[in-house]
């Protein structure tokens, strides 16, 4: 079953331009200039019941637009859509009662309530009766490990923990759709875990559909099965995390300082981006060799600082975009 079908969505926006300077600037009063912007150009996907999506890209993409013609708080200029078979175009305010939403950059929660009463105060939102809405707080309180805070001021809780904080709020209605945007975001990578922890276990316990955007690689490989890439409006991969991950996120980027220089020329599945002496930039093919063989060829002895990390998310979009030139 689908819960999200949408059919060549296109929206375009006009966009004020003006001139440099101070000449530009008086030329714009007397004759404006526009430029039209395609930000989400023909495109089609759907999304089965209890799926967790990736839908990604860079800045500037068709992310958030998408998202926001989803949601209902953006008409789109061609396509349809359906959420829970619901248009949210026509129906946005039955829309909301069916989906839930989290910004990591955006708060929804007042910061001089507690948590708890950020709860209370959303259950009667969605006009959610008195013992009902307890037993959803108790359950998703236990869920998400919220009794040691519950009951402190929003203001005074840990990004994490308002995170937390944050999902929960948008889950006291039970949406059978939660948009997560960013959830991760500034989170040190132990927090980042917990968060995604709770993610799947929201997935496979009360059955929500996510559909999910993050810049964070992490997020996409540990969380999701499918993933699809927009870029420029259009949509340029949709696959399984596992043929992705086969493809473009078999690779790893070491960094590091060394005591001595040491000689990777010739060894299988390495690549030098960068040789300054006794500072070297490697990616690594994990297909052909592991991390630990590596900082083995490297010798622990002989290493001052190292850092490993995943390949940019723009880098796995730029080497999509050269396979689909070939």
């Amino acid at each position: 079953m689908n819960v999200i079908e949408v059919k060549n969505l296109s929206k375009t926006f006009k966009v004020k331009i003006k001139e440099k300077g101070l000449k530009g600037s008086l030329k714009s009063i007397f004759k404006q200039k526009y430029k039209t912007i395609d930000a989400v150009k023909d495109i089609s996907f759907e999304v089965e019941k209890g799926e967790i999506i990736a839908f990604i890209g860079p800045n500037g993409a068709g992310k958030s637009t998408t998202i926001k013609m989803l949601t209902g708080i953006l008409y789109a200029d061609e396509g349809s859509i359906e959420v829970l078979k619901i248009n949210p175009t026509k129906e946005r305010k039955r829309l909301a009662y069916e989906i839930g939403t989290v910004f990591g950059q955006k708060e929804q929660l007042w910061m001089h309530l507690t948590p708890y009463d950020n709860f209370k105060f959303f259950s009667a939102i969605y006009d959610i009766p008195e013992q009902v809405a307890e037993k959803r707080i108790e359950k998703l309180k236990i869920l998400f490990e919220l009794n040691d805070f519950i009951d402190t001021p929003v203001r005074n809780l840990s990004l994490g923990q308002r995170i937390r904080c944050e999902i929960v709020a948008s889950l006291i209605h039970e949406p059978k759709v939660l948009f997560l945007d960013e959830p991760t975001i500034g989170l040190d990578p132990v927090v980042k875990e917990n968060i995604r922890t709770l993610i799947k276990r929201m997935n496979k316990e009360l059955k929500t559909t996510i559909f999910l955007t993050s810049h964070d690689v992490g997020d996409i490989e540990k969380l999701c099965k499918r993933v699809i890439i927009i870029n420029h409006g259009r949509i340029v991969l949709d696959d399984s995390m596992e043929n992705l991950k086969y493809h473009y996120l078999n690779k790893k980027i070491i960094e590091v300082k060394m005591k001595e220089k040491v000689n990777l020329d010739d060894e299988e599945g390495i690549t030098i981006l960068k040789d300054k002496g006794y500072n070297l930039k490697i990616e690594v093919d994990t297909q052909y060799k592991n991390v630990a063989d590596v900082i083995k060829l490297l010798d622990p002895d002989k290493i001052i600082d190292i850092n490993i990390s995943n390949i940019p998310l723009e880098n796995i979009i730029s080497a999509i975009y050269k396979n689909e030139d070939k």
